[in-house]
């Protein structure tokens, strides 16, 4: 397998990953909704799915990194697929809320199992076979590949969801079965050598992880200030991006154009493309990351309290939008600031960790403002939600005292690529 080679195959992998993804991701609170579940029930169950990754995370990291990267993305895509179509199959019977919950626990091992794999095998992988140019380049063209079928999955999505919400569900199944056959034929293990692992032994390396989690991750001030922050920031946003579907079609005054909320979380796509973009601009123009960190978090928490505030689509919609792309902003700064603060050799641990500690806010957040939508209305949740991001400014400025060398921005310094990849945990499901 050569260099180009696996390129092809990781971009298409990931392309098509990222579109069967994207299909449900301005239908799926209406889905529920329409299946039967009221607005509180919609969040307990998006709730049930982020706590599953939560658990999941560090056990399917083991697996990757045991069994093999490649076996982890293939369970991926066989457990996705049968979890969608287990959130049909609930509706059509009627199955309620626990039914659901349990399809999302499988849906939140799911995408455990994709987190991180596939990047692994590409790096591995061109290690492996000499690969002479900078990761960068391949990100950024996998990127583009990538946001542009989001723009197609989400408006889609949207469309195919007036016909029948159910529908893209089917679809989704449909091209997560397509990517398990391009997987299985084209990526093979290169570079990485799997191993076999007992169950015995799994306790053990979950163990390892966690030690080195607190060791290098929360033991450090800066690095548990950074994860308080982000704790804090995803107790809103793992609830407001499935919130805006059901809100923003009320205050628009249709209820059924189900194709507005594709197109919604297509801008939200479009305002990520812009956001990477801006982020190199601002790195140019400041001299410290918190300095970033604090003004995107003011305007997300402004735009936060505006959308709830606001008795207008027209008005609404574009507040969403900016603290989108604020928060678009804010989430490569951060990031870019703890690869700066951890070693390398436990970099992909503690990572993971933060990815968790933002997956536990998205649980209370979600169950949390989700009662308050159900016993209020939903426009309270997001003014109560944005006036919990008021809660990261002393942390925020806390870090900021510290003075610590990653805090500094070097001329002309570029965001890590890896930091501008990462996904968007809300969007998962």
């Amino acid at each position: 397998m050569d260099s180009n080679r696996i390129i092809r195959t990781y971009i298409g992998i990931a392309s098509l990953y990222t579109l069967s993804a994207s299909l449900i991701w301005g239908v799926n609170t209406l889905f529920l909704l329409n299946a039967g579940l009221d607005i509180f029930g919609v969040f307990v169950a998006n709730a049930v799915f982020t706590a599953a990754m939560v658990v999941f995370e560090v056990p399917t990291g083991v697996i990757a990194d045991t069994s093999g990267r490649r076996m982890s993305f293939l369970l991926s895509t066989v457990v996705l697929c049968l979890a969608t179509l287990g959130y049909v199959g609930v509706s059509l019977v009627g199955g309620g809320l626990f039914w659901f919950c349990v399809m999302s626990v499988f849906l939140g091992l799911g995408f455990t199992f994709y987190s991180g794999a596939v990047e692994a095998w590409l790096v591995d992988a061109l290690h492996a076979t000499n690969y002479s140019g900078e990761l960068e380049q391949v990100f950024a063209r996998a990127g583009m590949v990538t946001n542009a079928l989001m723009l197609v999955g989400t408006i889609g999505g949207g469309f195919l969801g007036t016909i029948n919400l159910a529908i893209p569900y089917v679809v989704r199944a449909i091209l997560l079965a397509m990517v398990f056959g391009w997987a299985y034929l084209y990526m093979q293990e290169v570079g990485f050598k799997p191993r076999a692992v007992t169950a015995a032994a799994i306790p053990a390396e979950m163990r390892r992880v966690a030690r080195e989690s607190i060791a290098f991750g929360w033991r450090k001030q800066p690095i548990r200030l950074l994860m308080i922050v982000t704790f804090v920031q995803w107790v809103y946003m793992a609830w407001g991006f499935y919130a805006t579907q059901p809100y923003f079609l009320d205050l628009l005054g249709q209820p059924d154009a189900i194709w507005v909320s594709g197109v919604i979380t297509a801008l939200g796509s479009l305002v990520s493309i812009l956001s990477s973009w801006l982020v190199g601009r601002y790195m140019n123009l400041f001299r410290f990351r918190t300095t970033i960190l604090i003004a995107a978090s003011v305007i997300i928490t402004l735009s936060t309290i505006g959308v709830g505030l606001a008795d207008s689509f027209w008005i609404a919609v574009p507040l969403f939008l900016l603290g989108t792309l604020m928060f678009n902003i804010y989430t490569p700064v951060k990031q870019a600031y703890l690869h700066k603060l951890i070693p390398s050799e436990q970099r992909a641990t503690v990572i993971s960790f933060d990815a968790m500690i933002g997956s536990g806010g998205g649980v209370v957040g979600q169950t949390g403002l989700g009662y308050l939508s159900q016993q209020r209305d939903i426009a309270s949740g997001f003014v109560v939600g944005g006036i919990v991001t008021v809660l990261v400014f002393p942390f925020l400025f806390m870090l900021r005292g510290l003075r610590d060398p990653g805090d500094a921005i070097k001329s002309g310094e570029e965001v890590p690529a890896e930091a501008l990849q990462k996904p968007a945990l809300a969007q998962d499901e």
